[in-house]
């Protein structure tokens, strides 16, 4: 009975702590500080790590150059110039040697599939080793990444656990609620009140520090807030300064659960599979949202997957064919303090969650940007091209041209077919070629 009345007393003052110091201040949107001084303690240790792993060998400028200049140096020659011909010219077997470079650099690194692995960092920041193999590890550090190790599954590991039982079960008992009203103003009100207190709780279960940019430029009602997608989690970030309705595909399980929870207090968009493939019932049901400008705005990650925190790839043009005002948002995660990428063709959902939760924290800008419409005479692509080019110098991310899909998908026939007609048009003489 001892052992149990000790139980009782470690788990009632475990949860008092934590309600009234994390979750009731999470709750409404204020900070008593801790977090702020857990941050500080965390900047000033990693740059100790820093300067240790760099002591003894001057490897400083190697580990600043290796993350830009990649393992390979590339020659960004058009094919006329790296072929070192005149247009009209006839065959040559020497032509074969640039394509092979081209498809050996491919090989050796291309730039899109390392778009979807996690981004190279600098440093060590305690958590996991970059493919740099740092050769000098004192002892010293060698101590402190073990107490971070207790400090992260001991400590931190439960205490987000449990913030996250906390937001997930409020969020689902508040939305069932709620949507059990009638349609009204004050039903808005409560569903934004219940998703923006239980956001926050659950951003806070990630030790979460957000920093909002241009807040004037938030999304408005009517509109459609478009943003580069790295982590599921990014729904999270958003919904702590705003609210938003979503669109995503159905899903089973847990997330079944919270979906059929949140759709009940919140217009929220959600499909079936079968009707994600149909594209013109998506474009009918998103337009039908938009056209009511009391409804919340759009929330749309147009990439359609995730890509780790370094690149903003080709934007699906089906978000631009809607109509309507686009309200671009950039997303940029520090690495340093942990990997907010959900690389989900190596882990699922529990497994990245668990990572997430034992990282030392979640830190990320976010910029609102102007709102943005199509121009005259602008078709969808051009106009999403524009979108992604914004944001990507927003946020300080490469532009790349390529499909997301490529994560699970071949690349299509008609990207090698292009490159022969270059070549063909470039032997034969008639055209300009596809820069």
């Amino acid at each position: 009975m001892e052992g149990a009345d000790l139980a009782g007393k470690i788990l009632s003052t475990w949860l008092t702590l934590v309600l009234g110091l994390i979750l009731l201040p999470s709750a409404f949107g204020v900070s008593l500080g801790i977090s702020e001084i857990y941050m500080k303690i965390l900047v000033k240790t990693l740059e100790w790590a820093t300067l240790r792993i760099e002591k003894g060998a001057e490897k400083e400028s190697v580990l600043k150059n290796s993350a830009s200049v990649g393992i390979i140096q590339r020659d960004e020659s058009p094919m006329e110039k790296g072929l070192s011909g005149l247009r009209g010219r006839d065959f040559e077997l020497s032509d074969v040697f640039y394509f092979s470079k081209k498809g050996l650099e491919a090989i050796v690194e291309d730039e899109v599939t390392q778009r979807f692995s996690s981004e190279e960092l600098v440093s060590w920041n305690l958590l996991t080793r970059t493919n740099i193999n740092f050769q000098y590890i004192s002892p010293r550090l060698t101590m402190v990444w073990v107490l971070g190790v207790i400090v992260r599954y001991c400590v931190l590991l439960p205490l987000r656990v449990t913030l996250a039982f906390f937001g997930i079960s409020l969020l689902v008992i508040g939305t069932t609620l709620v949507g059990q009203l009638p349609d009204s103003r004050l039903k808005n009100w409560l569903s934004e009140l219940v998703h923006l207190t239980c956001c926050r709780i659950c951003v806070r279960s990630l030790s979460g520090t957000i920093h909002y940019h241009n807040k004037q430029y938030r999304p408005q009602k009517g509109g459609i807030c478009v943003a580069n997608h790295t982590s599921p989690i990014d729904v999270l970030i958003l919904t702590t300064d705003g609210c938003y309705a979503m669109v995503g595909q159905v899903h089973g399980g847990l997330m079944g659960v919270i979906q059929r929870a949140m759709v009940k207090a919140c217009p929220h968009v959600w499909f079936e599979r079968s009707e994600m493939k149909d594209r013109h019932l998506v474009t009918k049901r998103l337009k039908e949202h938009i056209a009511d400008k009391k409804k919340l705005p759009i929330l749309i990650f147009p990439e359609g997957t995730c890509i780790n925190n370094t690149s903003v790839m080709m934007f699906k043009k089906g978000s631009f064919e809607i109509g309507g005002t686009i309200h671009p948002v950039a997303i940029k995660y520090n690495p340093q303090f942990g990997d907010a990428f959900w690389n989900s063709s190596k882990y699922n959902m529990v497994s990245y969650l668990l990572r997430m939760m034992t990282s030392w924290a979640i830190v990320c800008d976010v910029w609102y940007m102007p709102p943005m419409t199509k121009e005259e005479g602008e078709d969808a692509v051009q106009f999403a091209n524009r979108v992604k080019s914004a944001i990507a110098v927003q946020g300080g991310l490469t532009e790349l041209p390529w499909d997301g899909g490529l994560k699970r998908a071949k690349v299509k026939d008609t990207f090698k077919e292009e490159q022969q007609k270059n070549y063909s048009k470039m032997i034969v003489g008639n055209g300009s070629l596809n820069l």
